[in-house]
């Protein structure tokens, strides 16, 4: 929550107290740096015991409440019928108003069974923007991915509040170039994870939603990150800040006719489901779920796993719930533009996203500014991020470079996981970094898949730039 303070400022307070800690250590520079080159310039590559703060994603790695470990225990394990999954039922009649649910392993899961169920090839699906594995799911089963987001979209400085917004004229030009029957649907995603975790207004979704279904197009709904878009409608968008964040998601829910989610954000669980008022979606995607998933009670999840999700559904409509990342990357995003640290403005869910096109603007997009930045932010300061650029772009089916419309090194801020003394090391050790950027060089692959090659590609450093990064890091602060 925020309080405001007697200079007049407002801090985020967390509203809540650490019962159960996890060690973490901060390994001297120069191990950081063996365990960089170990893992291939790779953030996804790095073990766990490396690391000193861990911001690759909040998927997964929020905490839990207590009501959530609680709940676990009382789990149903029964393999068809779990009193657990009617439990999970309620929550989300409760609180998405939708009565069908189908419970999957994960978000990536349910992108797998709406593309099974929706797309046909030559499709397209418009969107605010893609995520890495919808784009590989959709185009898998022969879609294409439009992305018709605003003009203010990809400026990275701006203060716009809805950059996650779908452009309405060009929806209507997808819709007139295609036909209404080649458009699979329209997907929202709360919120826009590769260009900076950005909301869409309700006021946006509204009107995409009556273009869609005056052409018979159904609306889906990405949920991931719900509740920090509602949260951001709540505290940005006119006539909402009287609103509760409980009654902005169950309004967004009546523009759309299905959503699917990643549990392990919003709800801070690992899971995932998709839900819909719409019988025949429903009747039309069960019989995939055990074929893919599960049985339709637990589609994939362990009972536990489906009861603290039931929990967390409730928890997460909380708005001291909502903000507490949101505000805490708030936070992060003000401290860096007050260090003049080049970061995606305005502050976003899911993390803060250091503009890396601007940070490291010496090194050419084809050498992968975004990756050697996250490799940098490792070796100096033991915080791991992630890479959302080109090296997250997959190549074409000719093999040629597919470069990204942004290049950002997004550090993830896990819900009540970190505290303010975490975001100034962050902060600080970011200014340090922008101070001496010209130390850090591009990056080329070794080895590379054929598909999120992001997940598994090894790189090394041009002219080994790392070893220099670490000598004037020593001068600075020493082994530390």
């Amino acid at each position: 929550m925020l309080v405001k303070l007697t200079n007049g400022k407002t801090l985020p307070i967390e509203n809540h107290k650490v019962r159960i800690v996890q060690k973490c250590e901060l390994i001297p520079v120069d191990e950081r740096l063996k365990a960089m080159e170990e893992g291939g310039y790779n953030t996804f590559l790095l073990r766990s015991k490396d690391i000193f703060m861990d911001m690759l994603t909040d998927s997964g790695t929020n905490a839990m409440s207590d009501n959530q470990l609680a709940a676990m225990m009382v789990s149903d394990d029964a393999y068809a019928g779990s009193e657990s999954f009617y439990r999970l039922s309620d929550a989300v009649e409760e609180i998405f108003g939708l009565k069908y649910s189908m419970p999957t392993h994960q978000g990536r899961a349910s992108e797998h069974l709406l593309a099974k169920y929706f797309i046909k090839p030559g499709d397209v699906i418009p969107m605010n923007y893609h995520f890495t594995t919808t784009r590989a799911h959709f185009e898998m089963a022969g879609g294409k991915v439009l992305e018709i987001y605003t003009d203010e979209a990809l400026k990275t400085t701006s203060d716009v509040q809805f950059k996650g917004n779908i452009d309405l004229k060009k929806l209507e030009d997808v819709i007139s170039k295609y036909g209404r029957d080649k458009v699979s649907f329209v997907r929202m995603e709360a919120t826009t994870n590769l260009i900076g975790g950005q909301p869409f207004s309700m006021q946006n979704l509204k009107e995409v939603s009556a273009i869609a279904h005056k052409n018979n197009i159904p609306v889906v709904i990405d949920c991931s990150l719900i509740s920090e878009n509602a949260y951001f409608i709540h505290t940005r968008e006119a006539g909402y800040n009287k609103k509760s964040v409980a009654e902005i998601v169950k309004e967004m829910m009546t523009y759309c006719d299905l959503m699917y989610l990643s549990g392990r954000k919003s709800c801070s669980v690992r899971g995932g489901l998709i839900a819909t008022n719409k019988k025949e979606y429903y009747d039309g995607i069960l019989p995939l779920l055990p074929l893919f998933e599960g049985f339709a009670t637990y589609g994939g999840m362990s009972t536990k796993e489906i009861e603290a999700m039931a929990v967390g559904m409730r928890e997460m409509v909380d708005v001291n719930v909502a903000g507490s990342s949101a505000e805490m990357i708030k936070y992060f995003v003000d401290r860096l533009v007050e260090l003049k640290v080049p970061v995606v403005t305005p502050a976003g869910g899911l993390a803060c996203h250091v503009d890396a096109m601007r940070f490291v603007d010496h090194i050419p997009q084809l050498q992968y500014p975004a990756g050697a930045l996250t490799a940098a932010i490792f070796i100096m300061s033991g915080i791991r991020s992630m890479e959302r650029g080109t090296v997250s772009m997959d190549r074409d089916q000719d093999g040629k470079e597919l470069v990204s419309d942004l290049e950002l090194a997004r550090l993830a801020v896990p819900r009540r996981v970190y505290t303010l003394s975490h975001i100034e090391y962050g902060a600080d050790r970011l200014k340090w970094l922008y101070d001496h950027r010209k130390l850090i060089g591009g990056l080329k692959f070794v080895y590379e898949p054929p598909v999120l090659r992001f997940f598994f590609g090894r790189m090394e450093a041009i002219g080994n730039w790392g070893k220099a990064l670490a000598e004037a890091y020593k001068k600075d602060f020493g082994e530390i």
